[in-house]
């Protein structure tokens, strides 16, 4: 009895020990460093440095909270504009990403089983290389004397170069084809797990191919298109590399408006604040995905 005990007790600990770690993780890599950004974002800026919250005056501790770089987003245009552009051009490369990447991602998974994990490898392929070497290569391509120009001057098709850098179309195309993986992979894993039954079931009933995909194959793949949607349109909303080094004085997104406020015009506090906003605006189709997640939850159960 007493083996059982102490058998059942040290389960209970491992158990909870196990449960513990990503609960750690999160509150060591992302809660603190988020509650630091809060505290910087509160503050005011005083030369070089960061104004403390806490003051004693006459022996007694004092907190002092400064609103004013949050009331600065809402009175200066810029940054409503900054969001707003973030977010467009996320909501484009999610759904472009999301056209491109259910075609192949259905193909992967009607493959033959020999050929799904060389499919695979050819999705994670363009990983094993710098991300920040693949996207300057888009700069080769795209500029007036590049690759694609070049080339379609030789073939006759165009007189004049393509104006295609430091543009949305040149900011677009490199988050596409950064992100298109993100997409691919949930939608493969969904769709690999689909019961053909299902299918073969409405084709019995008369449907037509077209039909039973849109009435049968979308809604059970559902999961597999909101993940791949947030996870392309969360780092999408705060890139910076990509706007930086393909998109122009047209494309200005939020990423970079942190660095210009973090490093450029020094202001610790303001920078903070934009990116506490960001964040907020990041947790809201997290929460909603967290919400679908749930209710599916309860109706298989």
């Amino acid at each position: 009895m007493s083996k059982i005990l102490s058998y059942l007790r040290s389960y209970r600990h491992g158990r909870q020990f196990v449960i513990s770690v990503p609960y750690v993780w999160f509150i060591l890599l992302a809660l603190v460093p988020l509650m630091i950004v809060l505290k910087i974002s509160l503050s005011e800026m005083e030369d070089t440095s960061v104004s403390s919250m806490i003051s004693w005056v006459q022996g007694w501790p004092t907190i002092k909270l400064s609103f004013g770089s949050y009331i600065f987003l809402t009175t200066d245009p810029l940054y409503f504009q900054t969001y707003m552009s973030s977010i467009k051009y996320a909501l484009i490369t999610t759904v472009i990403c999301l056209i491109i990447g259910f075609p192949f991602s259905y193909f992967m998974a009607r493959s033959p089983k020999h050929l799904q994990p060389m499919l695979l490898m050819l999705i994670m392929l363009p990983f094993w290389t710098s991300f920040l070497l693949r996207i300057y290569a888009w700069k080769t391509l795209l500029v007036n004397n590049g690759v694609i120009n070049n080339m379609l001057i030789a073939l006759g098709i165009i007189q004049d170069p393509l104006p295609m850098m430091n543009t949305p179309f040149s900011l677009v195309i490199g988050m596409v084809y950064s992100y298109l993986p993100f997409m691919i992979l949930p939608l493969y894993s969904n769709l690999s797990k689909l019961d053909l039954r299902f299918l073969e079931a409405a084709a019995d009933l008369g449907t037509s191919p077209f039909k039973a995909f849109w009435l049968v194959t979308i809604p059970l793949s559902k999961a597999g298109i909101i993940a791949g949607s947030m996870l392309v349109f969360i780092p999408a909303v705060g890139e910076y590399v990509i706007p930086e080094l393909l998109g122009g004085p047209d494309t200005l997104m939020i990423g970079r408006v942190l660095w210009d406020e973090f490093f450029s015009n020094n202001d610790w506090p303001m920078a903070s604040a934009v990116a506490v906003v960001m964040i907020l605006l990041i947790l809201l189709p997290m929460a909603l995905f967290n919400k679908y997640q749930s209710d599916q939850a309860e109706v298989k159960a």
